[in-house]
C-alpha cells in the first residue's frame, strides 16, 4: 500500500475515533503524524515537528489567554448585557444583539466555539426568560461567530490566510472577511424570518416586569470596575498593534494578558487554566498532520484526483461539499487547515479564482457549524431547557442540513463559478 494511500486511511480513522469515542481530534492527529510520518514516510521526528506551527499556537494561546480573562472578570458579561439594554428591551432585536456580540468577539480574536461557549449561556438564558426561539437565537449566535469569523486578525482567518501564503498562492484577506460576513449575515437574515423572528413581541419590556431586560438584578451584574476597564484598553490596544502596526496577534494578546495578570493577579490568577486547551491541541495536531500530508505527497495525490474529474468547477463544487458534510459532524476548527492545501493546485493552474475558491470553501465549512454534531451547535443545544432540548436538537439538525446542501451551492453561484481573483 503506498504512502498516500496509508495517510489517506489514518485521516479517515482520525475522523472516525473522534465520532465514536469522543477523543481529542488533535491528539490523534499527532499520533497519527508520527506513526505515519516514521513508519509510512520514512520521516524523523525533526521532520514531523518541523511542521507544527508555532505561529498559530501563539495566537490560540494568546487571545484565548486574553479572553478567558475578558471572561473571568466580567468584561464579557458586561459587554454583552450593555448591548441587551441598548435595544431597550424590543425582543425582536435580541437575537440580533447576540449576533453583533458574537460577530464581535470572533473579529476581533476570539475562536468561534469559545465565544459561542462564552455566549450561549446568556442567550438561551434570555431566550426562556423573554419567550424567544430557543431555535432561533442559537441560529443567530452560530451565525453571529461566522459573521466575524474571518477578520485579519481572527483565528479563522489567520489559519486560512496562512495556509493560502504557505501554498506560495497571492489571497484576499480582506474579500474572504467581506464575504463572510456578508452571507452569513443574509443566511441570518432569512433564518429570522423563516424561525419567527417577525412574530417576536416588538413593543418594549416594562422596567418592572419579571425578567425584564433591564430589571435592577440585571443592571447590577453590569457595573463597570477598574478591571473590565482595563481589560476593554487592553483588547482595544490588541486589535489597534495588529491592524495598523501589522504585529503579531498572538504575541501581542498574550504580552496584553500578561500585563493585566501583573496589574491584578488575584482576578487572572485561574486564567490559564481557562484557556480553550483542547482547541489549541486540536489545531496544532491537525495542521501538524497537514504537514505530514504534504511531505508526504498526499495532497498532491489527493488533488490530482479530484482535479482528474477534467471539470475544474465541478472538482471546485465537489470539494465544498465535501468540507460542509465533514464540518457538520465534526469540528471545522481543524478541518479548514487539511481543505484548503486539496485546492492549491487548481487555483495555481489558474482554473479557478483564488480569492472566490478560498472564501467558497472556507463559507461552506464553517456554516454548518449549527448541526448538534458539531462543537458549536453542541454547545448551544447543551445550553437550551430540558423541555426543549429535543426540539431543539432536531431543529439544529434539519437547519444544519440544510447548510450543507445550500451552502455549496450559494458560494459556488456567487464566488467560485464567477472566478473571483
Amino acid at each position: 500500500m503506498s504512502p498516500e494511500l496509508i495517510s489517506i486511511l489514518a485521516l479517515v480513522a482520525i475522523f472516525v475515533i473522534t465520532g465514536v469515542f469522543s477523543v481529542n481530534m488533535g491528539a490523534l492527529a499527532f499520533a497519527a503524524a508520527f506513526l505515519v510520518g516514521t513508519l509510512a514516510g520514512g520521516m524523523s521526528s525533526d521532520d514531523i515537528l518541523a511542521g507544527f506551527p508555532g505561529e498559530i499556537f501563539m495566537v490560540l494561546v494568546g487571545v484565548t489567554y486574553l479572553f478567558a480573562i475578558a471572561r473571568a472578570n466580567g468584561t464579557i458579561d458586561w459587554l454583552v448585557y450593555r448591548s441587551v439594554q441598548l435595544v431597550r428591551g424590543r425582543l425582536a432585536l435580541v437575537p440580533w444583539v447576540m449576533l453583533a456580540v458574537s460577530a464581535l468577539l470572533t473579529a476581533i480574536g476570539a475562536v468561534p466555539p469559545a465565544a459561542v461557549a462564552i455566549i450561549a449561556p446568556v442567550a438561551m438564558g434570555l431566550a426562556a426568560k423573554h419567550g424567544i426561539s430557543p431555535l432561533l437565537m442559537s441560529v443567530m449566535v452560530v451565525h453571529g461567530t461566522m459573521v466575524g469569523g474571518f477578520s485579519p486578525i481572527s483565528v479563522f482567518g489567520v489559519i486560512v490566510n496562512g495556509v493560502v501564503d504557505d501554498s506560495g498562492l497571492q489571497g484576499s484577506p480582506l474579500f474572504l472577511f467581506f464575504a463572510s460576513f456578508v452571507l452569513n449575515l443574509v443566511f441570518a437574515a432569512v433564518a429570522f424570518v423563516l424561525l419567527g423572528g417577525r412574530k417576536t413581541a416588538e413593543a418594549p419590556v416594562p422596567a418592572d416586569a419579571p425578567g425584564a431586560a433591564r430589571d435592577a438584578t440585571l443592571l447590577a451584574k453590569v457595573e463597570m470596575s477598574w478591571d473590565k476597564a482595563l481589560t476593554l484598553l487592553g483588547i482595544v490596544t490588541m486589535v489597534v498593534l495588529t491592524l495598523f502596526l501589522e504585529l503579531d496577534i498572538g504575541l501581542v494578546a498574550i504580552t496584553v494578558a500578561v500585563v493585566l495578570g501583573v496589574i491584578s493577579p488575584q482576578a487572572h490568577r485561574d486564567a490559564v487554566k481557562n484557556v480553550t486547551w483542547p482547541t489549541v491541541l486540536l489545531i496544532c495536531g491537525v495542521l501538524t498532520y497537514v504537514s505530514v500530508l504534504q511531505e508526504l505527497g498526499t495532497v498532491d495525490y489527493v488533488s490530482k484526483a479530484v482535479s482528474g474529474i477534467g471539470v475544474p468547477l465541478l472538482s471546485a463544487f465537489l470539494l465544498c461539499l465535501i468540507g460542509a458534510v465533514v464540518s457538520a459532524f465534526a469540528s471545522s476548527t481543524g478541518l479548514l487547515g487539511a481543505l484548503i492545501p486539496l485546492a492549491v493546485p487548481l487555483m495555481a493552474a489558474g482554473e479557478v479564482g483564488i480569492a472566490g475558491m478560498v472564501a467558497g470553501l472556507a463559507i461552506a465549512s464553517t456554516v454548518v457549524d449549527i448541526s448538534p454534531f458539531s462543537t458549536s451547535g453542541a454547545i448551544m443545544l447543551a445550553n437550551s431547557r430540558e423541555p426543549e432540548r429535543d426540539s431543539v436538537f432536531k431543529g439544529l439538525a434539519l437547519y444544519g442540513g440544510a447548510m450543507v446542501v445550500i451552502a455549496p451551492i450559494v458560494v459556488w453561484l456567487t464566488m467560485i463559478a464567477p472566478g473571483i481573483n
